[in-house]
C-alpha cells in the first residue's frame, strides 16, 4: 500500500502533476505555466520542448518536497489538450512550433473543407471541420509552409510527444486520435480519405493503442532528466477532457460535466455516439460509453486575461498578503448583486465555438455606466462565462439528450462564488467532486494499466469522492432567467459588426 500513481497533465496553459495513493487520496501535486506565442492576431503556438522541460522541472521539485519518492511510483500516465500536432522529422524533432487548438488561422481552410467535403468529413470523423481541429491546421501548413509538411516523418500529439521523451516509443490512443479529424470513428483506424485531404500519408501517423495500455517504461536518459526511476511503467493516457470527465465521476449515461478551465465545455455522457454538426463527439475511457461536447473557447482564461491586463495592483497586494489574487477579486465581487447591475460580458476573446462557430466574434463588456467599478466587471466576467456555458447547453437540450446530474470541474470550480453563479444560471444543483482534474484521472488510468485496479469503473468507485453539492439561489435564478435572453440578443446584434470589422482589418493598407 506504499505504492503511488502519477498523472501528468500537459494542459493548454500549464502542466500539473499529481501523485495519489491507491485510495485516491492526493499525496502531492505541483504545477507551472508555460508560454503561448501569438505571432499574429488569432494565432496560438507553443514550443513542444517547453512542455517536457516544465514537466521535468516539476518532477524534480516534487521529489525535493519529499511527500512522494520516485521509487514509490508504480506507474504513470499522461493526458493533454487534443488537436495539437507536433510535426517531427525522422529523429522525432519538431519542424515548427505546435499550432494549438485555440488557433484561428485556418478559418479559410476549414470553410473550404466544409464546402467541398463537409459531408464526407462528418460521416467519417463525426465532426464538422473548424479551426480547432488538426485537419484544417494541416491544410493551412500545406498551403503556407509546404516544406514543413513535406519534411514530416512522424506526427505526435501533445501528451505523446512528452511521453516519447520519457519512453522513446511512438503511439497515440484512440481518443486523442479522434481529436485530429484524421480518424475513422466507426472503423477505429486512421482514415485514408481524411489523410488525403490533409495531403499527409497515414504512415506518418502513430500506431493506435487503448488509454490504459502500458506502452513503455522510463528510459535511463529520462530518469536522469526527471528523477523518475528507470523502468517505471508508462501508460498511454488520453485527452484531457476524457480523463477529466472520468476523474469527476461521470461514468454513466445522463451525467453532465460543466468545465471551467482555460476553455469551458458542457459534456453529456451517453450510451452511444450522437454525432451532431454543432457538437464534438468522443468515446469515453470506459469502453462503450461516449460523451457529447458543446464547448466555448474562453472560460477561466478570460479571468486570467483580465487579471494580467487590469489587475496588476491586486496581483501585488495579493502577493504581499500571501493570498490568491482570484480569491481577492471574488471577495470584492461577491457583494455585487446578480446581474452586475446591467453589465454584461461576452467571453469571445478567441472567437467562439458552440453554439455559434464564429471565429470573428470578439470579447465585450456591454452596459457600463459611471456606477460600475472593478468589482462589477469581475462579477460580470464570471456571469458572462456562465452564460456562455449555458449557451453551449442549448445545443444539448435541442438534441434532447437526457441529463440527470451536473458536475462542475476545472480551476473555476474552486471558487464558491463562480459555482453559485453557475448553479443559478443553469437553475440546477451542482455537484463538485473532491478531485476532478485531469492529472488525477491520468493517475487512475496508470493504476488500471498496471492492474492495481480491475478496470476503470472499479478505480472510479474506489477513488472518486464528492466534495459538496451547491443548490441554486432562487432569487439569483430569477434574475439570470431574465438576463440570459438579453445576453443572447447582444450577441446577435454585435455578430454582424464583428464580421464587418474582420473584413475591414483583413484589407491591405
Amino acid at each position: 500500500m506504499n505504492e503511488r500513481l502519477l498523472g501528468i497533465d500537459i494542459g493548454t496553459s500549464g502542466c500539473k502533476i499529481t501523485a495519489t495513493d491507491l485510495h485516491g487520496d492526493i499525496v502531492d501535486a505541483v504545477l507551472a505555466e508555460y508560454h503561448t506565442s501569438r505571432p499574429q492576431p488569432g494565432w496560438s503556438e507553443q514550443d513542444p520542448d517547453e512542455w517536457y522541460a516544465v514537466a521535468c522541472g516539476l518532477l524534480r521539485s516534487m521529489w525535493q518536497r519529499g511527500k512522494c519518492r520516485a521509487e514509490q511510483i508504480a506507474a504513470l500516465s499522461l493526458d493533454a489538450s487534443t488537436h495539437n500536432a507536433v510535426l517531427a522529422d525522422g529523429n522525432f524533432r519538431p519542424l515548427r512550433p505546435a499550432i494549438m487548438w485555440t488557433d484561428q488561422r485556418s478559418v479559410p481552410q476549414a470553410a473550404r473543407l466544409e464546402r467541398e467535403a463537409g459531408a464526407e468529413v462528418f460521416r467519417i470523423g463525426y465532426q464538422k471541420p473548424t479551426p480547432t481541429w488538426t485537419l484544417p491546421q494541416l491544410v493551412w501548413i500545406g498551403e503556407h509552409e509546404p516544406d514543413v509538411l513535406r519534411g514530416v516523418s512522424h506526427v505526435l500529439f501533445t501528451k505523446d510527444y512528452v511521453r516519447h521523451q520519457l519512453t522513446g516509443t511512438w503511439e497515440t490512443d484512440h481518443i486523442d486520435a479522434q481529436g485530429s479529424l484524421l480518424y475513422d470513428m466507426a472503423g477505429r483506424r486512421w482514415s485514408d480519405e481524411l489523410c488525403r485531404l490533409a495531403r499527409l500519408p497515414p504512415s506518418v501517423l502513430p500506431p493506435l493503442v487503448e488509454p490504459t495500455d502500458v506502452v513503455g517504461s522510463v528510459t535511463n536518459e529520462a530518469a536522469r532528466q526527471t528523477g523518475l526511476r528507470a523502468g517505471t511503467p508508462v501508460v498511454a493516457g488520453c485527452s484531457d477532457s476524457a480523463v477529466e470527465d472520468y476523474a469527476a465521476g461521470a461514468i454513466r449515461p445522463g451525467q453532465m460535466i460543466v468545465k471551467l478551465a482555460t476553455a469551458g465545455n458542457v459534456n453529456v455522457m451517453t450510451a452511444e455516439a450522437h454525432p451532431h454538426p454543432q457538437t464534438l463527439t468522443y468515446s469515453h475511457v470506459i469502453p462503450g460509453l461516449w460523451y457529447t461536447v458543446s464547448a466555448t473557447n474562453t472560460a477561466a482564461s478570460a479571468e486570467r486575461w483580465f487579471r494580467d491586463v487590469f489587475c496588476q495592483q491586486e496581483v501585488k497586494q495579493a502577493a504581499g498578503a500571501g493570498r490568491n489574487v482570484y480569491e481577492q477579486l471574488h471577495a470584492a465581487a461577491r457583494p455585487i448583486p446578480p446581474g452586475s447591475e446591467g453589465l454584461f460580458f461576452h467571453p469571445y476573446l478567441l472567437g467562439e465555438r458552440s453554439p455559434y462557430w464564429d471565429a470573428n466574434l470578439r470579447g465585450s463588456f456591454v452596459g457600463a455606466t459611471m456606477r460600475h467599478g472593478k468589482p462589477h466587471f469581475v462579477r460580470a466576467l464570471l456571469e458572462g462565462v456562465a452564460y456562455s456555458l449555458r449557451d453551449c447547453y442549448r445545443t444539448i437540450t435541442d438534441m434532447r439528450l437526457p441529463v440527470d446530474e451536473i458536475r462542475l470541474i476545472g480551476g473555476g470550480a474552486k471558487s464558491d462564488l463562480w459555482t453559485q453563479i453557475i448553479s443559478a444560471v443553469f437553475a440546477r444543483p451542482i455537484v463538485r467532486p473532491a478531485g476532478s482534474d485531469a492529472s488525477f484521472g491520468a493517475a487512475l488510468l496508470a493504476g488500471v494499466g498496471v492492474g492495481l485496479f480491475a478496470d476503470p469503473v472499479a478505480a472510479a468507485e474506489q477513488c472518486i469522492r464528492v466534495r459538496d453539492v451547491v443548490q441554486p439561489d432562487p432569487q439569483a435564478v430569477e434574475v439570470y432567467a431574465k438576463l440570459f435572453p438579453l445576453y443572447g440578443r447582444i450577441h446577435d446584434d454585435l455578430a454582424p459588426t464583428y464580421a464587418e470589422l474582420s473584413r475591414a482589418l483583413s484589407r491591405p493598407d
